[in-house]
């Protein structure tokens, strides 16, 4: 059950340096894939932004669904799988400081891989379809975080790359 927080920072009882007692303003401006970013881009995403918390185990993305907003990790981690009726594969792990739900970017863009909870995990929530509007709006905004999207997309591609070399019996 996805739980959605608005505004103040929930009491996590996690350890991560990136939630403490901040507000959601300062979460985002301490994370590694915003951080640095202008003082109007930071306060345009913070206002598409909310917290949201999964539990452990919790389908965050299902494969096949359309990704409908980005998710910036605060604490905890998730699992980016490839799941079939016979098998799931774990293709990455991303922890706090990670970001995932990257084809949110994207129009029509399903998504192959399921995203899954591996314990508590509380994120920012970046709304897609407004993240898409005000980077329609911000040129600049929209060619940084996409720069910066392109790094974790490349991230996502070596390590499916070399799962599949895995499989292969290819050493990496």
């Amino acid at each position: 059950m996805q739980r959605v927080f608005n505004g103040s920072t929930p009491k996590t009882g996690g350890n991560s340096a990136l939630l403490g007692d901040m507000t959601l303003e300062h979460s985002l401006r301490a994370h590694p894939f915003t951080f640095g970013l202008p003082e109007d881009q930071m306060r345009e995403l913070a206002g598409l932004a909310s917290r949201a918390a999964f539990a452990p185990d919790e389908v965050v993305i299902a494969d096949g669904q359309r990704s409908k907003a980005c998710y910036l990790l605060l604490d905890g981690s998730v699992a980016v799988e490839l799941s079939t009726p016979r098998l799931t594969v774990c293709v990455q792990v991303v922890g706090a400081g990670g970001m995932f739900g990257w084809s949110a970017f994207l129009e029509e863009q399903d998504t192959l891989f399921q995203v899954r909870a591996r314990e508590r995990t509380t994120v920012l929530r970046l709304d897609g379809e407004r993240l898409a509007a005000a980077c329609y709006a911000q040129p600049e905004m929209a060619a940084e975080l996409l720069r910066r999207t392109l790094r974790v997309v490349a991230g996502r591609v070596k390590a499916t790359e070399a799962i599949f070399a895995q499989f292969c019996g290819v050493k990496v």
